[in-house]
């Protein structure tokens, strides 16, 4: 008779990719990552994975397991969550993704009242400016700034964000300050790596006018833009929860050029046709109230 654990560790493998990846996330040796996925294929009596030094991959018959091994780890898990939730309790992994700047800053000083709310919560976090594939990644969620692409995500809003145009008072000195948006296109810009220069968008009585100013320096992460623009390279358009305390202590001034940009939100974002658990839910309503409206970085 296949074993549970042997199965949601041959699901463990085949999303993470590697037999190190799965063992960090499972909290387990290699050894007996290894030991599990040997035990499976001698009980189906099949090879499920190509094993190589460089890489690992899915034959053809563990592609065609691997879908109906997911559906019954998840499903196992769900009804363990279930059968919690029915006591009260919130319990259990829970594993999202986030922004490495806001989730410094902001999610963490979040979620440490959540954790100590609800300590049978084994939450992991991975702090990641790349826009990772959920599904494939092994979350339950993640959390993310600006709009969302991926149609196969439903989204939940925490709070809005407001971005602004910044610059060091002696870039400005140096420069000029910009007084419209077609001015912007003689400055240098600071732009956020994963967006480009196609990020700099405002709303305008026209539509949203999109402007591309010269690239001084494109990074993908928040704090390292933010510090630039101290720094005076150039021009950068934040986030507030990202600039509020460099505005209020006079290293960044903000640039009026008399259209504002366009208004963007912090989402929760898990797997569509997955039914999310109450935790996940607990800790989107936690993680609104923490925030609030306007957010606490806005005010």
């Amino acid at each position: 008779m296949m074993k549970l654990e042997g199965i949601s560790t041959f699901v463990a493998v085949a999303e993470a990719g590697s037999i190190t990846e799965a063992a960090r996330r499972l909290r387990l040796s290699k050894s007996i990552v290894s030991e599990r996925l040997a035990e499976l294929e001698r009980q189906i009596g099949a090879v499920l994975l190509h094993r190589t030094t460089r890489k690992l991959t899915l034959t053809e018959d563990g592609t065609a397991f691997l879908e109906r091994a997911a559906r019954i780890s998840r499903d196992v898990q769900e009804a363990a969550a279930e059968m919690a939730e029915r006591r009260g309790m919130l319990v259990g992994p829970l594993r999202i993704s986030a922004p490495v700047t806001f989730g410094r800053m902001h999610l963490g000083p979040a979620l440490f009242p959540f954790l100590l709310t609800h300590p049978d919560i084994e939450l992991t976090v991975d702090l990641d400016d790349r826009r990772v594939d959920v599904a494939a990644g092994g979350y339950d969620a993640v959390l993310r700034h600006g709009a969302i692409a991926d149609s196969r995500l439903m989204t939940w809003r925490l709070a809005t964000s407001q971005r602004v145009l910044l610059a060091s008072p002696a870039y400005l000195d140096k420069h000029g300050t910009p007084r419209s948006i077609d001015e912007l296109d003689r400055h240098k810009g600071i732009f956020y790596a994963n967006r480009g220069i196609a990020d700099w968008s405002f709303a305008t009585a026209k539509g949203v006018v999109m402007v591309r100013g010269r690239i001084g320096l494109q990074v993908n992460n928040g704090d390292m833009m933010r510090d630039a623009a101290i720094a005076g390279i150039g021009i950068a358009l934040l986030p507030t929860f990202v600039a509020s305390a460099a505005i209020k202590a006079g290293q960044l001034q903000v640039i009026d050029v008399n259209v504002k940009p366009e208004i963007e939100h912090i989402y929760i974002a898990h797997p569509e046709g997955r039914m999310p658990a109450a935790k996940l839910r607990a800790l989107a309503d936690h993680l609104r109230s923490a925030f609030g409206s306007p957010a606490y970085w806005d005010c």
